[in-house]
């Protein structure tokens, strides 16, 4: 599992670069200045660190990375889950690589593909987990910081703090709720005193939900009861009680056209509407006699319906609603009731907050289980390393110190501690270390850690050799040889002791070509990689004793460890 191909296009100072890469430890070097970190830069970007418009090369319109990686076999239901499995022809020809794309405009604006589908900055991150691990030349600073001192041990340890952090945050949560309610005693008894009242209030008028409506539909036909019986009267005359009545009307037509029906059959239509006409004023004498039957003018009910209208309203008027909402304000006042119920329930929200601090206690005692037996492990392994780095004597420890409360990442912080030589009291890292001594530390750390826990198939460290040199050097070179056996190393260096005990060798270099300055990377071997290693060796003017130098180091690391199996890197086109 390792990068294969990375491919640049108008990316800072590089106009477009093709270039692959092997196993095993390669070595990236050139002058001051020349643009050594950009492929770095590119490779951050292509797993989803932040993009700026800066990182467009002057006069272009966008910069493009792409980084093909190979497929890790832990990676395969993630991207299938995201429909990155098969979403390129790119994919389709090569199932076992992933293929990472991500492009910047000159306006900032970013998109990203994996496999040639569409894909979110976020899941690049989620990808560099597993692809990329990177050491810079500032990782010493981190270790004067306690969050990132636990970190690295808990990444050590193999430690998933998320379920300490999600229980600290339920126990913060009800501890709030808990103080809150503490302190808003007074205020939150005054509203639910009010609420009471209030829902008291509408409690005795009761109102149902369509009441209003019912009620007004009511007074209405009991306040207009006499107009309405002397209409239905008056109606009930006209089609059957009066001397002259519609019925009557109608069955005396009906006669007359009975008697010369016979004579014309075109008259049987007319018989029949009238005949029809004859049902439907029968049905409604009937329906009018009935209503006048069951008619009252009841004017006991109509003051009833008065004084409830009238309360309805008055409650209205108070609480500064239109009438028909009453119910629904009666059920909002009844759920915050409520909610002031549970806020005020001390007891209920105390046994919350024991709950939440039971289980963050018993989640952070796991933690702190496991850190305790991951603190010798790694103070071991880096005391070992520092033995390698010209620290000989030098002792390095992690200790874990008790916290009073309970915090995120539980109930113990860590510090490194570091005693430069033998017989010396380890003390905190700041305080007795030297530049040099902090970077030879901080790069014994980021063997040990790579060695031993890094998930990722590519390991790259960018100048983080600063301020070391000599024996040292040529002993750094060997340990990130070593490491190459085990991961895919990639190293931006100064010093040619470690360049020389590379698999691969990368040169970096600038140019100044129309006006504009481009930086140029291609792999080098034999003569041109002696040079380089003389350059480094003495400066820019070679001299024969610089280049035998030269050629004695790339000879004795040649024979100091066997080449990877893969012979080394295949350059494709530079075009600066």
């Amino acid at each position: 599992m390792m990068l294969r191909r990375l491919s640049l296009k108008d990316f800072v100072i590089v106009p477009t670069l093709e270039l692959d890469f092997a196993a095993g430890f390669s070595a990236l070097t050139g002058e001051t200045g020349a643009g050594k970190s950009i492929l770095i830069d590119a490779l951050q970007l292509a797993l989803g660190s932040r993009g700026e418009a800066a990182v467009v090369r002057e006069g272009a319109t966008r910069a493009e990375i792409s980084a093909e990686f190979d497929r890790p076999a832990a990676l395969a239901h993630w991207l299938e889950e995201a429909g990155f499995e098969s979403s390129a022809e790119h994919h389709a020809d090569h199932p076992d690589t992933l293929l990472l794309r991500r492009v910047i405009d000159a306006q900032g604006k970013s998109r990203a593909w994996i496999n040639g589908g569409a894909a979110t900055v976020a899941q690049l991150r989620e990808l560099a987990e597993h692809l990329l691990d990177i050491h810079g030349q500032h990782a010493w600073q981190g270790l004067t910081r306690p969050a990132s001192v636990r970190e690295l041990l808990d990444s050590f340890a193999q430690i998933d703090a998320r379920p300490l952090a999600a229980a600290h945050a339920a126990w913060r949560q009800a501890s709030e709720a808990l103080a809150a309610a503490q302190s808003k005693q007074a205020d939150l008894a005054r509203e639910h005193e009010r609420l009471s009242w209030q829902i008291a209030e509408i409690n005795r008028l009761a109102p149902a939900a369509d009441e209003w409506d019912e009620l007004n539909a009511e007074h209405s036909r009991l306040s207009h009861a006499q107009s309405l019986m002397d209409a239905t009267r008056g109606a009930l005359e006209r089609i059957a009680d009066a001397e002259i009545n519609a019925q009557a009307l109608i069955d005396e037509a009906l006669s007359a056209l009975h008697d010369v029906l016979a004579y014309d059959a075109g008259l049987q239509d007319t018989v029949n509407a009238l005949q029809g006409a004859q049902a439907q004023l029968q049905d409604a004498a009937h329906s009018l006699s009935a209503y006048l039957h069951a008619a009252d003018l009841d004017p006991e009910r109509l003051q009833q319906l008065d004084e409830r209208l009238s309360a309805w309203v008055t409650l209205a008027r108070r609480y500064r609603r239109q009438p028909v909402d009453l119910p629904a304000l009666h059920q909002e006042w009844k759920a915050e009731l409520a909610q002031l119920d549970a806020a005020t329930d001390l007891d209920g929200l105390q046994a919350k907050q024991a709950a939440a601090l039971k289980a963050f206690q018993k989640e952070a005692k796991l933690v702190g289980a496991a850190r305790a037996k991951a603190a010798p492990a790694l103070s071991g392994a880096v005391s070992q390393a520092m033995q390698q780095l010209g620290m000989s004597g030098g002792r390095f420890e992690v200790a874990l110190l008790p916290q009073d409360e309970p915090q995120s990442f539980g109930l113990e912080s860590a510090e490194f501690l570091v005693a430069g030589h033998a017989g010396s009291t380890p003390r905190p890292l700041a305080k007795v270390a030297s530049g040099g001594e902090l970077s030879r530390i901080a790069l014994a750390i980021a063997v040990t850690t790579s060695q031993r826990n890094s998930g990722a198939g590519t390991l790259i460290f960018d100048e983080i050799d600063a301020g070391v040199g000599g024996a040292v050097a040529e002993t750094v070179g060997r340990l990130m040889k070593q490491l190459g056996q085990r991961a895919q190393v990639l190293a931006v260096t100064h010093l040619p002791q470690v360049a020389a005990c590379a698999d691969h060798h990368f040169l970096v270099a600038k140019a100044l070509k129309d006006g504009k300055t481009n930086s140029d990377v291609r792999p080098i071997a034999g003569e041109a990689r002696t040079a380089e290693i003389a350059r480094m060796l003495g400066g820019e003017r070679l001299s024969s004793t610089s280049l035998a130098h030269a050629r004695e180091m790339l000879d004795l690391s040649a024979r100091a460890a066997p080449q990877p199996a893969d012979t080394g890197p295949r350059g494709k086109k530079v075009k600066p």
